[in-house]
């Protein structure tokens, strides 16, 4: 096992970013505990999230144990390097967050139903970290899929915000934006903590309950 820990909390310049990649990750497309597929082509009533909140191993598991998810994977996005290793966003250089991307039925569980999950399971008011894991790979973002997402996303988190607020933690650094690219991450990711039960895991929330305005 170890610690994955990443020191630089800046975004990196256009001069510093590492170069692109020619070959992308090499993974399997079927996942190693529901059986299903990760990636295209998956099922056409499926929906599709991507959403960062720290390392990604913990936050995969917490994803493909809802009820309604079909599947999950781990990868990146939110940076500028096309086809980035798992060394590569370790340096800081290539701009990316680990984020978990999440193939869903909205028949079974909402998006919102996600956020809730998204917002509970982590500290979206860090900035560029989650806990002991520091750097922008984990910084805390949500990215759209479509405009209908986005806006959900940001009414959501208003209403954590309010939550957050009253019980004492500072502003939301959650970076909300529409997806460009998802890189996939290489198959020793993929399914982490199943493979690796006894893996690191740093998710933590803060305790605060997300309240849908919906549920009011």
């Amino acid at each position: 096992m170890f610690f994955k820990t990443m020191k630089s909390t800046e975004m990196p310049s256009a001069s510093d970013v590492i170069k692109d990649r020619t070959d992308s990750a090499v993974f399997s497309d079927i996942h190693y505990v529901l059986g299903t597929r990760i990636c295209a082509p998956v099922p056409d009533h499926l929906d599709e999230a991507v959403l960062a909140l720290g390392c990604f191993w913990g936050s995969e598991r917490l994803f493909w144990k809802v009820e309604g998810v079909y599947s999950t994977a781990v990868g990146y996005a939110g940076g500028v390097t096309v086809n980035p290793t798992y060394d590569d966003v370790c340096t800081g250089m290539t701009g990316h967050t680990e984020v978990v991307k999440v193939f869903f039925d909205s028949s079974k569980v909402s998006y919102e139903d996600l956020l809730l999950v998204f917002w509970e399971a982590h500290d979206p008011t860090q900035g560029m970290r989650q806990g002991n894991d520091v750097g922008t790979q984990y910084r805390s973002a949500i990215y759209a899929t479509n405009p209908q997402q986005k806006a959900t996303a940001l009414s959501s988190r208003e209403v954590f915000q309010q939550a957050l607020t009253q019980s004492g933690y500072s502003r939301i650094t959650t970076e909300i934006d529409d997806l460009q690219t998802f890189y996939y991450a290489d198959d020793f990711h993929q399914q982490y903590l199943a493979k690796n039960p006894n893996g690191y895991c740093g998710l933590s929330g803060t305790g605060v309950c997300y309240v849908s305005e919906s549920a009011e």
